[in-house]
């Protein structure tokens, strides 16, 4: 029996082999990157971790003010910047812009109701001077001057009634056959829309005008 025997490797021979795979594992290490474990995070959710959590909404018309006010101190904003920055989103919701117009105005099919009453002549575009005259007729101490002007502004009101239901039926169903693609959402309501633009002075509607009375409705 062979109780010691001699080790046949070569001390040499496993330095030079550790060297190597130190080389190689260096090597690879430049080239390769190994995984961590989990999958990198976007940069939307890394924003949103740095910016810390997300305030609720406000429940109430206080509390909204409050964070307002708290912005506004936050980014100081001069008088004549807010001034300038009102000025320029009225005049681009007077405009018709349909960015900085109310959610009841927006959108195409509006536009286009508004061109159709804005073209013409109706009788809803006295409603409001004939409200004030009922009212001066009333300051009359005279009955029959009372009575007479009371039944004129009956008989006008019945006959802006029946031109507005009118309207409104006829600028419903062009909008319909106009924008068939759109969702019945934004269809509807047209009609009533058309009566309170056409019930307006002329002058003070919001958004002012495109057309003159005549003036055809562009494609």
């Amino acid at each position: 029996m062979r109780f010691l025997r001699r080790s046949t490797t070569d001390p040499a021979a496993d330095q030079s082999a550790a060297e190597s795979d130190a080389v190689e594992s260096e090597s690879a290490g430049k080239a390769f990157t190994p995984a961590k474990g989990k999958a990198t995070p976007k940069r939307r959710d890394a924003e949103a971790r740095k910016r810390g959590p997300v305030a609720p909404p406000p429940t109430s018309m206080r509390e909204a003010m409050k964070r307002n006010k708290e912005l506004r101190k936050a980014n100081p904003v001069s008088k004549e910047e807010r001034r300038d920055a009102a000025r320029q989103r009225r005049e681009r919701m007077m405009s018709g812009d349909d960015k900085y117009l109310p959610p009841r105005d927006k959108g195409p099919v509006k536009a286009y109701v508004r061109d159709v009453v804005d073209s013409r002549r109706n009788l809803l575009g006295l409603f409001m001077p004939l409200a004030i005259l009922v009212f001066v007729a009333l300051l009359v101490p005279a009955p029959a001057i009372q009575q007479y002007i009371t039944l004129v502004c009956m008989a006008m009101l019945l006959v802006m009634a029946i031109e507005g239901v009118v309207n409104g039926r006829k600028i419903s169903k062009a909008a319909r056959e106009r924008f068939p693609k759109e969702p019945p959402a934004a269809l509807r309501g047209v009609g009533w829309y058309a009566f309170v633009r056409a019930s307006q002075i002329r002058k003070l509607r919001v958004p002012k005008p495109r057309l003159r009375p005549g003036d055809p409705i562009p494609n």
